[in-house]
């Protein structure tokens, strides 16, 4: 059961939003949380991603790098 201070709050809402009922309010609530959710998990899997991509990126990079006089080659 909601709390009388949380179905206030679902009122005031209502009347910003200018949704047509307290569901209403509520299910948009659920949509913001559901795009958080999914987004946190898009950062998660870019991260491991970025993380075993990194490797062989740097590897590449090493190959095109201009010749260096300064540098040794050993």
């Amino acid at each position: 059961m909601l709390r009388e201070d949380d179905d206030r709050r679902i009122e005031r809402l209502k009347t910003r939003l200018g949704a047509p009922s307290k569901v209403a309010v509520v299910r948009s609530a659920l949509d913001l949380l559901e795009s958080q959710a999914e987004h946190a998990e898009r950062v998660v899997r870019w991260r491991r991603a970025a993380r075993l991509a990194a490797a062989s990126s740097a590897e590449v990079l090493r190959d095109f790098q201009p010749p260096s006089r300064l540098r040794r080659d050993d």
